[in-house]
């Protein structure tokens, strides 16, 4: 796994059982450039006193506890690991877990890392690192041992299924860490009516304190919750929607980009090809070429 070796901290004592498993992995450049890989996996039943102190590691480490109890320190806090328990770490950052003195710890664990593993951890941690408590955990165990399976065998297609096996696992860890009221079932009714009245006039001028007024709550308030509930701010939304918009319009009419730029919402035309650049890599002109 690669390091920066100037920086680099590893102690470790692998007090392990005769039946424990670790697998080091060689990924192929492919697995690099595209997917998530695993860089090591196992199975470890860990007695005292087992630990590990590690910093500045490319990695990510997931560990899930099948049963026993262990002890983490990360980012400054302790976290008891009982049964059922999943945590995600970015390696780079100083962490510390151990074995309990009073029975074994077994484990289930993954050090990976790969194109956007950076971005599930950060969305993992969006409202704060924690540990993740399972009541199903079928799922996560079978995953779990299937990678290390496939890695076993050396499963010819293992790189892309476990790729595959991976997303799909921090997808569903990502949902079970977001707040009960992040789905869309709990969202504020004003969130909704918002989004609808862009929807249908987003082609005329809309301001935070208009809205602020209209729906009678303050103007910090319903920005805050409003891109805690749709992942981005409503002047944003505003501009998606109307380029949006221009994008149909460039695609299925012969209007000029100026006059699109009106019928969107935007009177200033080089402002509105410079939004559009943004947003889609290519002024409208180009777009309506590469679509027409």
């Amino acid at each position: 796994m690669g390091c920066n070796m100037k920086d680099y901290l590893e102690r470790i004592s692998l007090t392990l059982s005769e039946n424990s498993i670790r697998l080091i992995e060689t990924a192929s450049q492919t697995a690099k450039n595209n997917y998530l890989y695993i860089q090591e996996a196992g199975y470890f039943q860990t007695r005292y006193p087992y630990f590990t102190e590690r910093q500045n590691l490319n990695s990510f480490l997931l560990v899930y506890t099948l049963s026993g109890n262990g002890r983490l320190l990360y980012e400054e806090k302790e976290y008891i690991l009982g049964k059922g328990t999943v945590f995600l770490l970015n390696c780079m950052n100083h962490h510390y877990y151990e074995s309990s003195k009073d029975e074994p710890w077994e484990i289930l664990w993954i050090h990976f890392n790969g194109f956007n593993a950076s971005v599930f951890y950060e969305e993992l941690t969006k409202y704060g690192f924690g540990l993740i408590n399972l009541t199903d955990t079928f799922m996560l165990e079978s995953t779990l041992r299937r990678i290390i399976s496939l890695h076993q065998r050396k499963d010819v297609h293992r790189e892309l299924i476990t790729n595959h096996l991976i997303v799909s696992l921090l997808t569903e860890l990502v949902l079970l860490s977001m707040p009960k009221d992040y789905f869309s079932y709990n969202i504020p009714k004003y969130i909704n009516l918002i989004k609808n009245k862009i929807n249908r006039e987003y082609i005329n001028p809309i301001r935070l304190d208009d809205l602020a007024l209209e729906f009678n709550i303050s103007k910090f308030h319903m920005s805050k919750e409003f891109k805690k509930y749709t992942g981005i701010t409503i002047n944003e939304y505003l501009i998606d929607r109307r380029i949006s918009h221009a994008k149909e319009l460039l695609k299925y009419s012969e209007l000029a980009v100026s006059e699109i730029a009106y019928h969107c919402g935007i009177n200033n035309v080089s402002h509105f090809i410079n939004l559009f650049k943004e947003r889609e890599g290519v002024t409208p002109n180009v777009f309506r070429r590469e679509w027409t």
